[in-house]
């Protein structure tokens, strides 16, 4: 195993950027007969960001290039503040194919690791361009790029920047990602290559999550010591069950330091049916910019309960809701769209 040297760490979320990463959504296939109504809200999610960091985004060529320019025009994006990577992709998820940065606070150094990507336990190939994202950002920017040969996404995993992983039993240990690995052998590379000292593990993810139960639709760091969670509040619905047994499991756990965790519980929206299709709507695929913290909402009469607790998280940052519905028919949100690039 080809350890980070020591020192290197992978930071909460709410650590400064410099700047997000985005992969410009062209996959057609992956909003079907509605990817032209995603741009209005993703130029606006954009938005959101520019006013706290640059975004970075990776598109295919100059045409696409123009054309995302078109569409944040429309939005009035400030483009000063947008970056366009001549990097192509096969789909927009940045989160999960995007370069995973890490820093060492001492020497002030950053780098790159690129973990192998299959779309999910292969299920939605090409996906050879997103794969190597990782290394071209690492290649233009003069960073050390480090490959561990295993798979792994960005939304499997939160961090609180202390030293602690929170994950998914559902999605690390499913056997389409790393059927050679057992649990403890994945915790070693988590520990190996995201500077980390322990894994707290939950079960299931929402019902409808295509990723085999990421993370960043069910619970997130929100402080060092701190998580939201989302719970159901309707027993009849198909996730309460799944989601009283991850809070019960949160219930239990320490941090290193021996403190209980502070659970803050998030509702669910009500379920988001598109096609006969239950999609993972989720308040808990928030992303938290520098500026602000966008939130998805999904024209439910819950979404100013979930801005409201999000918003007593994060006092010193603007709560924002982006309206997902449309978003969400490509079953992930802002988190799984955008992957943060920390200042050292």
């Amino acid at each position: 195993m080809n350890n980070i040297p020591t020192g290197f760490h992978f930071p909460s979320e709410w650590h400064t950027h410099t700047a997000t990463w985005l992969s410009w959504p062209h996959k057609e296939e992956s909003w079907p007969g509605k990817i032209a109504s995603i741009y209005p809200k993703y130029c606006e999610f954009i938005k959101e960001l520019t006013a706290g960091e640059l975004v970075r985004i990776n598109v295919a060529d100059e045409q696409m290039e123009l054309f995302a320019k078109r569409h944040l025009l429309q939005a009035d994006v400030d483009l000063s503040r947008v970056e366009f990577f001549h990097f192509p992709t096969n789909d927009a998820w940045c989160r999960d194919h995007g370069p995973a940065f890490l820093i060492n606070n001492e020497t002030k150094q950053k780098a790159i690791v690129d973990w192998g990507y299959n779309a999910w336990g292969g299920k939605y190939p090409p996906f050879d361009l997103d794969d190597v994202i990782p290394t071209k950002i690492g290649q233009r920017f003069g960073l050390p790029v480090y490959n561990p040969g295993i798979i792994m996404e960005g939304g499997s995993v939160d961090f609180n920047g202390k030293g602690t992983i929170l994950t998914t039993t559902a999605c690390l240990l499913n056997k389409n990602r790393n059927p050679h690995l057992n649990q403890q052998q994945i915790e070693e590379y988590l520990y190996n290559y995201y500077g980390a000292q322990q894994i707290l593990w939950l079960g299931d993810g929402i019902v409808g999550d295509d990723t085999d139960g990421h993370i960043d639709d069910i619970t997130r760091f929100v402080a060092d010591d701190a998580v939201v969670t989302v719970v159901e509040e309707n027993k009849n619905d198909e996730n309460y069950n799944i989601l009283q047994d991850n809070l019960k499991a949160l219930k239990t756990m320490r941090l290193l330091n021996g403190k209980q965790l502070e659970i803050i519980e998030l509702p669910m929206p009500d379920p988001v049916i598109y096609d006969d299709q239950r999609l993972p709507a989720s308040y808990a695929n928030f992303y938290i910019g520098n500026a602000a913290v966008v939130v998805p909402t999904y024209r439910c009469d819950k979404d100013e309960k979930a801005l409201e607790i999000i918003q007593g998280c994060f006092p010193e940052r603007k709560v924002v809701g982006i309206d997902s519905t449309d978003i969400i028919w490509g079953l992930g949100s802002f988190h799984c769209l955008s992957q943060q690039e920390p200042e050292v």
